[in-house]
């Protein structure tokens, strides 16, 4: 008898393989963590290979699981071919993006999040949480991954970030001069809340350097520039916290919230392989 391959295993394999993480995976889906694994268990037994590997603290594929994803990949392709025709006229899902919510992740983000929805144009813009939550209110994004600010309610949380004092490792804070910055320029929530820190707590500061982007910024403390405020996920390597050797404030946490007034079921879907997305990179 010959076997046929189902659809939603598929799918349920390319996520677990995308996403490095049964939970996330099941967020994508919009079901539990026990159905995917019983998806993955039913692929396995029909294919008569081990596909991935289970521990507490990683998934991986094994060596069956890596030579089968290309195939699967294909499957689908061919699959959602199939459904909306050989020239498809794809969706638009308009995102925006605070910078100080993605930073260095944007990337990874992007492109795990684009091997997994081909059939789903995507429409990105970086900018300022205030700047993004005004076009969204406006109608003219989809969706937003933002910063919470003020007394903004609702929205779904995808992350806590804890801020710090980031500076080169051969940073040295002068004697009896301002505190040099590192910071984006107004309206960033996140410079506002350290500059209100510093004065607060009675330091005085400059701006050294104001980038057009996280980036910018980081690279500034990582010259020996500047201190810069930054959540530790979004640190890059080479900058440390100085902020308790030298006692500045505590900035505190900050949490980052997906908003979205979508209603198209493959939109929705979409955010959910998004927002897991975010997850599993923010956890990686």
């Amino acid at each position: 008898m010959k076997t046929t391959l189902d659809i939603a295993t598929v799918q349920a394999f390319l996520l677990v393989s995308d996403l490095q993480s049964f939970t996330r995976a099941a967020e994508a889906l919009g079901t539990t963590q026990a159905a995917v694994s019983l998806k993955l268990q039913r692929l396995e037994t029909l294919l008569g290979k081990r596909l991935v590997e289970r521990s507490p603290r990683a998934v991986r594929l094994t060596a069956d699981g890596v030579m089968f994803l290309p195939r699967a990949r294909a499957l689908m392709d061919a699959h959602d071919r199939a459904l909306s025709g050989e020239t498809p006229t794809a969706q638009l899902l308009s995102l925006g993006i605070s910078d100080h919510a993605a930073g260095p992740e944007l990337v990874p983000l992007l492109e795990r999040l684009h091997a997994m929805t081909t059939q789903m144009a995507l429409s990105v813009t970086i900018g300022f949480s205030r700047e993004m939550l005004e076009a969204y209110d406006k109608g003219q994004l989809d969706a937003v991954i933002v910063r919470q600010e003020g007394s903004r309610r609702g929205g779904e949380k995808l992350v806590e970030d804890e801020f710090g004092w980031f500076a080169s490792r051969r940073f040295t804070v002068p004697k009896g001069e301002a505190l040099p910055l590192a910071t984006l320029a107004p309206p960033c929530g996140v410079r506002a809340i350290a500059l209100r820190a510093l004065d607060k707590a009675g330091i005085a500061w400059t701006e050294s350097f104001v980038g057009g982007g996280v980036r910018a910024v980081a690279a500034a403390a990582l010259a020996g520039l500047a201190v810069a405020p930054l959540a530790r996920r979004i640190a890059p390597p080479g900058l440390v916290d100085i902020g308790p050797t030298h006692k500045l404030p505590k900035l505190g946490t900050s949490k980052v919230m997906l908003h979205s007034k979508v209603s198209d079921p493959a939109k929705l879907a979409a955010l959910r392989t998004l927002a897991a997305t975010f997850r599993s990179v923010a956890d990686a």
